[in-house]
């Protein structure tokens, strides 16, 4: 206040003195006022005098303006016109000062009535619980001037804004207001909220916040929409860029697919207005912040892998090979095809295969290295070529291998029709144009990145330098170049090339030193005391020196690594060789171009440095150093140690890869264990199903004893199939007994049949119903002895089907132990190994034993289903022996039934004959008159009739014993 009222004291008196008084008496009916009206007339003139006397009416309005928003909430009318006011008050907007002071007086202003409105933090409070209004008079007013305190006071308001409750998401509502206006200016507070703050801006994306901004974008015509599109654009930048959790979500919520219509332009040449160049700048920028090489690696991959999946880098490369696009748009499409092809392997194989629309087809690589190596492209377009044709190469030994392969002698074109990447490049090395070369000999360095074969397939490129001349090779080429003393951006190229060419490369090396002016050149370079522009290259050279000391394999007597080191301290000196060797880290342009790979420059003359070669001198710049200072005896000691080492190394690499083959076994095994207990678990199912399936058996079994023992006074045959099953020796005496008592029987008959001639055809009758049912007991007795054996081959079948599966068993379980224990034999046990390989010993030991002591349980288990399987089968030769017993004895009793009915045959004769002389007796008495009493016949016939029933009853029973 102290700020504002000096302000108003530097003012001039006159007309402003009425107008402070006039805005004072509109404030005192602003606060004591008690009609509505009243008070609204006031605001609504403190806001006509507000625009022009910013000054007096915030200062003496803006304490009674915030009251009437507390107060009168209930009037919209007037709580729109306060929120006019304020933010006339508080914006820097309406204000088009001419003069530079009157400006920044402006500036103050605003930013000394932003703090006084926030200093009560429930004033922002306030105007959040204001937007929820839907009356346009109040919730545009309101977004206007939270608009404009964020511009004035961003972090201060932000902060507020994120402890009050619920405040973000009321912000958020804006957007799906159907009032274009307040949806809009709801953007552009979005932007204003989330620039700089990482919290706020999640709180916003999972407030919903890209679904509804991709929403806007497409209903206003991507590409084709007006300034809501790229206010849109630049909010999603500022919810993007820098946010990892946002990036992710963004890319988990399947966004990206959502990005590739942004893309279809199509050919028109004339459908490139300024709006539509501005949106497709934003959305490129909006794709490159996805895939920034900033961005963590993983983070980075999954953005590229889904760009390539839903089609947007297809997309993107088809503008690139398009006709009619302007400029700025090629060059930022070249960057950000370049960003989502680094370091991927699929994406930089489908650029490579990507053909410009030319007769004849030419590759997109060719096309564009065309561009960089032509000195009449724009300069930020040969730029971004460059930054592409790298990122192409970036962890890319297969496009590496192909570049190289363009320069080699075998694969070079004879008929020149087409033009490969490899001419292009040593054209672009070797030609007029300072830029051309700088290029060209960072790309070809680009192509030898960390990778020694490409280093030494390079060395057989061979050059024709003019008619009549021996080619020479590339490598001498590049340094017939550098002592003929081209420009100073021609010879850091070059350098920088020879320098990555070198290092990691032995025999690189050896075909430098190899020529013998190589090395006088170099050290010429370094001791002449040259200016400024100078000490770069000097710096250069000695680093290219050092690089030929330190990867040297000493295979050249002249050049080894001490009769170098001797030569440096003769003419140059170590001091001056190393100071020489520093001016390379602390040139000006040498920490611009290490921060970011994208070789962005604002003019040719700064294009010095390339980001992966600033890298490679922070690596070698403090080994070079020590190696010049090292003795030979430290040499040697060094050298040993390499050696060491590289024994170490390869000691180490043998275990990695037993390591790596025991790893493959272990996975074999665990798959070979996993299809065992696959096969165990169906085998205990099956063996659990035979013995249920035994069981079964064994209660019908008992079952059908039980039955049998019940029918065994009614039916012979059930009698004698119950014997085959298992009858007991007790019952086989009893049969003994009966068959006594049969031949008992008879004998009685015999006796009986003597005495009671009278009755013998009573007998006969009485003999032929025995007879029947002995046929039918007979043909019961065999069908039941023909099911009998039926169950019992069902039975045997059944077990040795259990048989085979346990031998199978039994099989698998030894070609397991055999697999296991030959395994374990071939695993070797190193004696000096290192603390992961022991790790690794003892994990495969435990698996081992976890192995073994699976395969016993499986071993305990077969071995009781083999004990099983032999109680049962010597049960079944119990059974057998049983029925061989019975058949025995039934054999017996059959013959002796068959001399039994014999001898019965016998007595029907004997008592046939008897009978009938009898009859002949009894005629002859009556001839001769000898008379017969009929009472003795009666008597006789009723004893006859008797007797005869007491033998049917005796033959009955004997039948049923049978």
């Amino acid at each position: 206040m102290n700020f504002l009222r000096g302000v108003m004291g530097g003012q001039s008196a006159g007309p402003q003195h009425t107008e402070a008084e006039t805005i004072q008496k509109l404030c005192d009916r602003v606060a004591s006022s008690t009609l509505l009206d009243d008070r609204r007339d006031a605001v609504r003139a403190l806001k006509s005098l507000s625009k022009k006397y910013r000054l007096e009416v915030g200062i003496q309005a803006m304490e009674h303006l915030i009251h009437v928003l507390q107060t009168d909430r209930s009037d919209s009318e007037i709580i729109g016109y306060a929120l006019d006011t304020l933010f006339n008050i508080i914006s820097n907007d309406e204000e088009e000062e001419v003069e530079e002071n009157s400006t920044r007086q402006s500036e103050d202003l605003g930013s000394q009535f932003t703090e006084i409105f926030i200093k009560q933090q429930e004033n922002v409070t306030l105007l959040l619980s204001l937007l929820e209004e839907f009356d346009f008079h109040v919730r545009w007013p309101g977004v206007k001037l939270l608009t404009s305190l964020l511009k004035q006071l961003g972090p201060q308001v932000q902060q507020i804004i994120l402890v009050s409750p619920m405040g973000v998401s009321r912000l958020m509502d804006l957007l799906a207001d159907s009032r274009e206006v307040i949806r809009n200016d709801g953007v552009l507070l979005l932007q204003a909220l989330t620039r700089s703050n990482g919290a706020i801006q999640k709180i916003v994306a999972f407030e919903n916040a890209f679904e509804r901004l991709l929403d806007i974008i497409t209903e206003e015509g991507n590409s084709d929409g007006g300034i809501v599109v790229e206010d849109c654009l630049i909010l999603l930048q500022n919810l993007l860029k820098n946010n990892n959790s946002n990036q992710n979500f963004f890319k988990e919520g399947s966004y990206i697919q959502r990005m590739k219509p942004w893309f279809e332009v199509g050919d028109e040449n004339s459908g490139w207005s300024a709006q539509k160049v501005t949106n497709l700048h934003l959305m490129l920028q909006l794709v490159r912040v996805l895939v920034s090489p900033t961005n963590p690696p993983g983070a980075t991959s999954s953005c590229q892998k889904a760009m390539f999946q839903c089609g947007l880098l297809q997309q993107l490369c088809t503008i690139l090979m398009a006709t009619g696009v302007p400029a700025d748009i090629l060059t930022e499409t070249i960057n950000t095809v370049s960003e989502v092809i680094r370091g991927c392997q699929v994406n930089q194989d489908y650029f490579a295969s990507v053909n410009a629309p030319s007769n004849p087809p030419r590759p997109a690589i060719v096309v564009l290295l065309m561009s960089m190596v032509n000195e009449r492209q724009p300069f930020v377009l040969r730029c971004a070529v460059l930054y592409c044709f790298q990122c192409f190469l970036y962890k890319n030994q297969k496009g590496q291998g192909e570049i190289v392969s363009t320069l080699l002698p075998s694969t070079i074109d004879a008929t020149g029709n087409s033009v490969s990447a490899g001419q292009l490049l040593c054209g672009g090395l070797f030609s007029t144009d300072s830029l051309s070369n700088w290029c060209a000999a960072v790309a070809l360095a680009h192509a030898l990145q960390e990778n020694a074969t490409q280093k030494e397939q390079l060395l057989r490129v061979q050059l024709a330098t003019s008619i009549g001349n021996p080619p020479v090779s590339l490598l001498q080429q590049c340094t017939n170049i550098l002592s003929q003393g081209s420009k100073i951006q021609t010879r850091v190229g070059l350098l920088m090339l020879l320098c990555t060419w070198l290092s990691n490369c032995p025999i690189a090396v050896t075909h430098f030193l190899h020529n013998s002016a190589n090395v006088p050149f170099l050290t010429g370079q370094i001791a002449e005391n040259l200016g400024e522009e100078e000490q770069l290259v000097q710096g250069l050279c000695a680093l290219l020196l050092g690089i030929s000391i330190y990867f040297n394999d000493n295979s050249l007597e002249s050049y080894m690594k001490e009769k170098l080191k001797q030569l440096i301290e003769k003419r140059i000196g170590k001091e001056n060789f190393i100071e020489k060797l520093g001016f390379i880290s602390k040139h000006e342009l040498y920490s611009r171009a290490s921060q970011k790979p994208q070789p962005n420059f604002p003019s040719p003359e700064y294009m010095i440095f390339d980001h992966e070669f600033t890298k490679l001198v922070k690596e070698l710049e403090g080994v070079i150093t020590k190696a010049i200072y090292k003795s030979s005896e430290e040499d040697k000691k060094e050298e040993e140690v390499k050696k060491t080492l590289e024994q170490h190394d390869n000691i180490v690499t043998h275990y990695k890869n037993v390591i790596r083959e025991q790893d493959l076994q272990l996975e074999e095994l665990k798959q070979q264990i996993s299809t065992l207990k696959c096969q165990n678990e169906q085998l205990q199912t099956a063996v659990t199903q035979q013995v249920s399936q035994i069981q079964q058996h064994k209660d019908q079994y008992n079952l059908l004893k039980v039955q049998l023992g019940k029918d065994n006074q009614h039916q012979v045959s059930s009698s004698d199939g119950a014997q085959m099953n298992g009858i007991q020796p007790e019952e086989i005496g009893r049969l003994r007994e009966e068959i006594e008592e049969l031949k008992s029987n008879q004998e009685l008959l015999q006796s009986q049949l003597a005495e009671k001639d009278s009755l013998i055809e009573n007998l006969k009758s009485s003999l032929t119903t025995p007879g029947t049912n002995e046929a039918t007991a007979s043909a019961g007795e065999s069908e039941q002895i023909a099911e009998l054996k039926q169950e019992l081959t069902t039975l045997k079948s059944q077990l040795i089907s259990q048989s085979g599966e346990i031998t199978k068993l039994q099989t698998e379980k030894q070609e397991l132990l055999q697999k296991t224990e030959a395994f374990a034999k071939s695993v070797p046990v190193p004696v000096e190994s290192e603390t992961v390989i022991a790790a690794k010993t003892a994990d495969v030991e435990g698996r081992l034993s976890a192995l073994l002591q699976e395969t016993e349980e499986l071993k305990n288990e077969i071995k009781a289903l083999s004990e099983e399987r032999d109680a049962i089968k010597e049960q079944l030769d119990s059974s057998n022996s049983t029925i061989a017993i019975l058949q025995n004895e039934r054999n017996k009793l059959e013959v002796d039934i068959t001399d039994s009915k014999k001898e019965q045959d016998d007595l029907l004769v004997l008592l046939a004959d008897q009978d009938q002389k009898i009859f002949s007796l009894k005629n002859k008495l009556k001839e001769f008159g000898h008379p017969i009493e009929e009472e003795d016949e009666l008597e006789s016939g009723d004893q006859d009739d008797e007797d005869v029933e007491d033998e049917d009853d005796s033959k009955d029973q004997g039948h049923i014993q049978l």
